[in-house]
C-alpha cells in the first residue's frame, strides 16, 4: 500500500450502545425474523432522522434526497450486511489499536469537525497523535459523511497523500542491478 487517506473513521474501541443495537439484525434466528419484519418498516420511519444524524450539520446532498434507493438500502440482505459490519466495529478496533504506530506509508486523516456518530477528537485526532508522520484535517461545519459533503477537502487529502507518496519515491534510492 502506497498511502492511506482515512475519512471519519472509528479506530479505537469505545462503549457504544448504538453499535450493539445496530448489530442485532445479524444475529441468527431473532435477527433473521427482525430483518424480514420490523427492520425495513422501522428503517423507513427512522430514515430522515438517520440521514440528519450522519450528514449533519451539513446539508444532505441532493442525490440522497431525490431518487436515492431507500428500498434497496432496507432490503433484509443489506440490513444483515450492515449489522454484521456494526458487530465487528468494536472488536476490530480493539484488535488493530496497537498496530497503528507501525504504519510506514503516508497517512492523511480527514474528519468532520462536528461528527455526530464518531468522536473526532477521540478517534481521528487520537490516531493522528499515534501515527507520528500522519497529517490530520478537521473540516469545519462537516459531519460524519465528510466524503459526501466536503468533497473538495477530501480530494485535497487524496492529492496530499499522492504527493507524499511521490516525494517518498523520489527520495528512496533505486536499487542497482548486480
Amino acid at each position: 500500500m502506497k498511502a492511506l487517506v482515512l475519512a471519519s473513521g472509528y479506530y479505537y474501541p469505545t462503549a457504544r450502545v448504538d453499535v450493539a443495537a445496530a448489530s442485532m439484525p445479524a444475529m441468527p434466528i431473532l435477527g433473521d425474523i427482525f430483518r424480514y419484519t420490523l427492520a425495513p418498516l422501522l428503517g423507513r420511519i427512522m430514515w430522515p432522522y438517520l440521514m440528519r444524524k450522519i450528514f449533519g450539520p451539513a446539508e444532505m446532498p441532493k442525490k440522497f434526497t431525490k431518487g436515492f434507493p431507500v428500498g434497496l438500502a432496507l432490503r433484509p440482505s443489506q440490513i444483515r450486511a450492515s449489522a454484521a459490519e456494526s458487530g465487528l466495529m468494536i472488536p476490530d478496533a480493539f484488535a488493530l489499536r496497537d498496530k497503528y504506530g507501525d504504519l510506514k506509508m503516508p497517512v492523511v486523516i480527514i474528519a468532520g469537525e462536528v461528527d455526530r456518530l464518531i468522536d473526532t477528537d477521540g478517534q481521528s485526532a487520537r490516531l493522528h497523535r499515534d501515527v507520528a508522520h500522519s497529517t490530520f484535517h478537521s473540516v469545519p461545519g462537516a459531519g460524519h459523511m465528510v466524503h459526501q459533503t466536503a468533497m473538495v477537502e477530501v480530494m485535497a487529502a487524496i492529492d496530499e497523500a499522492a504527493g507524499a507518496t511521490r516525494k517518498r519515491a523520489i527520495a528512496e534510492p533505486v536499487p542497482q542491478a548486480a
